[in-house]
Formats: C-alpha cells, structure tokens, sequence
C-alpha cells in the first residue's frame, strides 16, 4: 500500500508563492497519473492539478497559470509550485493518484491571509 506524505505548506501573503512536495513510498512511475488535491472545511475535496507519467499536465480554472505540478520519477517525489497565490487558496493541501488510491496522507496546510 502506497503512502502519501506532503510538505510545504505555511502562512503566506497574498501575491506570494510556496513549493509543495509529496513523498510516495512506492513508484509513482508504476501507479501513473497523480494529483494534486485540496479541501477546505464543510466542502468536497477537489483535484487542482494532474499529472501523466510522462509529464503532461491539467490543471483547473481556478489555478491555471498560477501553479506548475511536476514529478521526478526517480525520487518518487510530485511538486507543486504555487504562484500569485490568493486568500481562496487557502486549504489542507493532499496528493494521490488521480483517480485517488488507498489511504489519504495527513495533508499540508496552506494559508494565505494578510
């Protein structure tokens, strides 16, 4: 069973940028497409960015052109590099296969608040 451990997150400003990571402890190579996901209190958990295994990538409305996923296979490691960021960012930040697989990781807060 793969596990999931995200990193990165913080207390941001408005305008400014973060750099998440995700640790699999498996090969993301051998599990394929993953994502990058969040949620906020009292809502659904929503997919914000994907990534094919060789590298071609989604993303939705909301941060497109904002943020950049990428992964390295060899480090089993997906970032996701955070620009211009606004106060609706805000949210426990998680990554997983997309579609999701197994147990959810506990997440990494991001805050962006004045």
């Amino acid at each position: 069973q793969v596990q999931f451990v995200e990193s990165g997150g913080g207390l941001v400003q408005p305008g400014g940028s973060l750099r998440l990571s995700c640790a699999a402890s498996g090969s993301i190579f051998s599990i394929g497409v993953m994502g990058w996901y969040r949620q906020v209190p009292g809502k659904e958990r929503e997919l914000v960015a994907r990534i094919s295994r060789l590298g071609s990538t989604n993303y939705g409305d909301s941060v497109n052109g904002r943020f950049t996923i990428s992964r390295y296979n060899a480090n089993n490691t997906v970032y996701l590099q955070m620009n211009s960021l606004k106060p609706e960012d805000t949210a426990v930040y998680y990554c997983n296969r997309d579609p999701p697989m197994g147990y959810w990781g506990q997440g990494t807060q991001v805050t962006v608040s004045s």
